[in-house]
Order: C-alpha cells, then structure tokens, then sequence
C-alpha cells in the first residue's frame, strides 16, 4: 500500500458510512410509507407485517455495519493521525490534516492555509516525500 493509499484509507470508509446511512434514510422512508388502497377485496396484514418486519431487519443491518465501520474508521484515523505526526512541519501536518482527516478537497485546502493550489500540491509531494522516508 502506499503512502497516498494509507492516507485516503479514511475517506473511503466515511464513504461508505455515508452510503449506509443513505440506504438507511431510504428505508426508514420505506417502512413508514403509507399507501392506501380503495378496494372491497380484504388486505392481508401477515404479508404487510412480514415486509416491515423485513425492513426493520435490513435496517438493523445496516446499523450495525455502521457501528463496525465507525469503530474502523476511529482506528485508522488514530494511524493517520500518529503518521502525520512524523512530519515535523506543522505547516505540512496542517495541509495533511485538513486533506486526510477532514476531507476537504485542494481547492478547500489551499484556501485555508492562504495558498494557490499549485502550492498546496508542492506541499502535499513534500510532506509524502517526507513520509515515505520516515516509514
């Protein structure tokens, strides 16, 4: 893995926590979505309550992967962070920081720290040199 790979490890999780918690809005709408239907044939409430109950479980799912990949994520984070903490610059542990911890994009990021964005990137290749030779 490389140093740019370790470093987005976070990102791609938060994605997919994000993704989970779509999925989970979606199916609460799901669940709670009331649809009558005027007809004198009579409703089967087995079937009804045998695909909320269905829904219910996919939730309860998604929930617990949620809290796993959380737990994931709050691990990687603290690498990330004890990484980022050999680079002796504070002004290239900040640059990191807000691109690998914070997930702001380069435009985001240069604006922070007062910079174009050709310098942010000069930056970044800096402070990932650095990394690749303490690790």
């Amino acid at each position: 893995m490389t140093t740019k790979e370790f470093l987005n490890q976070a990102y791609r999780i938060d994605q997919r926590i994000n993704s989970k918690l779509e999925q989970i809005i979606s199916l609460h709408a799901l669940a709670t979505k009331a649809t009558s239907t005027l007809s004198d044939m009579p409703i089967n409430k087995t079937e009804s309550q045998r695909r909320m109950a269905d829904v219910i479980a996919k939730i309860v799912d998604l929930e617990t992967e949620i809290n796993k990949d959380i737990e994931k994520l709050v691990e990687i984070k603290k690498d990330i962070v004890s990484t980022i903490k050999k680079v002796q610059n504070p002004e290239l542990q900040t640059l990191l920081e807000l691109r690998y911890l914070c997930f702001r994009t380069w435009e985001q990021v240069a604006s922070e720290m007062g910079y174009s964005i050709q310098n942010a990137y000069k930056l970044h290749d800096r402070a990932i040199k650095i990394l690749k030779r303490v690790e």
